[in-house]
């Protein structure tokens, strides 16, 4: 009886220990609190390590069992590049192609595979054949960090053409892999920007045409020669990001992106008053004779050039714009005859990113 007695009040010892130390809010040192391994406890919300390790508590009381609800990897806020004028100089920064896509977040967690925009709006329906792409992936669960693009007979990213794939012709779209957050049950995000784009090229693999998924590739070191051959190529810009920065969610000064504008001539076809923004002129683009809709601008014109535009849009007002436009924006229509130079992003037919920069007749 006395050893009985010994024995039940050692238990009840044990069990009082245990109990205080699973009251601890303890979880594994190693894993990411998204971690699949971890759940939320129903009963007292305490996030606890389903696996029984040896050197993490165990969340064993009556009650306290796994639910069977898992963690799983969920979408991260991205990292954000800092519009700059010029890359920076030196050898502690890398420099890759600025791709005109739809930034997107690639999750792979067993057997769900998701994809997200930049704000967080889950996509995957709409890139189903990128997705089963990614489900080629070795390994068990991983984040993707990327643009969605489509590719134009030249191999450049089209962003005029994206939309019209996404429903029409899916199958065009390519994903530009350019980081990793997330790697087979570990958070990677702390590692220094090389070392984790190291592990996605070993993932990702080398460059092959026929992948959807592709690694983005980069320089070290001398950027400005990348902004000369991307301007050259009319592409969009480049993104430069520091060799040892770590993924932090938002806008940063470690990540810093160049564009690439371009100045042209075009025709004013009418103008618009802006309602709480700035006015813009519509304009045109003269090919092989004919007048082509390319978009808006925003009126940066001052002093006597912007006087003189609105003069010529009040003496030269028709009823109907020079040519027929899909949609037909509001607006005040003149005569094809006033011409401006405008500037905007390279990258696309179209104009985005436009001023009217100046007043030629």
């Amino acid at each position: 009886m006395a050893r009985s007695g010994k024995a039940g009040r050692a238990a009840a010892l044990d069990q009082d220990v245990r109990s205080a130390l699973n009251a601890l809010p303890v979880t594994a040192p190693d894993l990411p609190r998204d971690h699949h391994h971890l759940y939320r406890c129903a009963e007292c919300g305490l996030l606890v390590d389903r696996r029984n390790l040896g050197d993490v508590l165990y969340h064993e009381d009556e009650g306290h069992e796994p639910s069977g609800a898992l963690i799983g990897l969920k979408f991260v806020d991205p990292m954000l590049a800092t519009l700059a004028d010029d890359p920076p100089a030196g050898d502690d920064w890398l420099h890759e192609i600025k791709y005109d896509g739809y930034r997107t977040q690639i999750i792979v967690d067993g057997g769900e595979i998701r994809a997200f925009t930049r704000n967080g709006h889950d996509w995957t329906d709409r890139y189903r054949p990128v997705l089963r792409a990614a489900g080629d992936i070795k390994c068990s669960s991983v984040i993707l960090d990327g643009e969605m693009i489509v590719q134009d007979e030249e191999g450049r990213s089209d962003y005029g053409a994206f939309k019209s794939a996404m429903t029409r012709t899916p199958e065009r779209l390519v994903f530009m892999a350019f980081d990793i957050l997330h790697l087979n049950g570990r958070d990677v995000r702390g590692e220094p920007l090389i070392d984790r784009r190291q592990m996605l090229q070993e993932l990702v693999g080398c460059h092959d045409p026929g992948c959807r998924i592709q690694f983005s590739e980069h320089i070290i070191g001398n950027g400005h020669a990348l902004v000369e051959a991307a301007d050259q190529m009319g592409l969009e810009g480049i993104v430069s990001k520091k060799l040892s920065s770590r993924y932090r969610s938002g806008r940063a000064l470690s990540w810093l992106k160049v564009k690439c504008f371009a100045v042209e001539e075009l025709i004013v076809l009418g103008a618009q008053t802006g309602q709480g923004g700035p006015a813009m002129a519509l304009l045109a683009r003269e090919v092989d004779g004919d007048l082509e809709y390319v978009g808006s601008a925003a009126l940066t014109l001052a002093g006597a050039d912007r006087e003189t535009f609105w003069r010529n849009v009040d003496d030269l007002t028709v009823d109907r714009p020079a040519l027929r436009l899909q949609g037909s924006p509001k607006a005040c229509w003149i005569e094809p005859s006033v011409r401006v130079k405008a500037r905007y992003l390279k990258g696309s037919n179209k104009l985005r990113h436009a001023t009217v920069q100046k007043l030629i007749g």
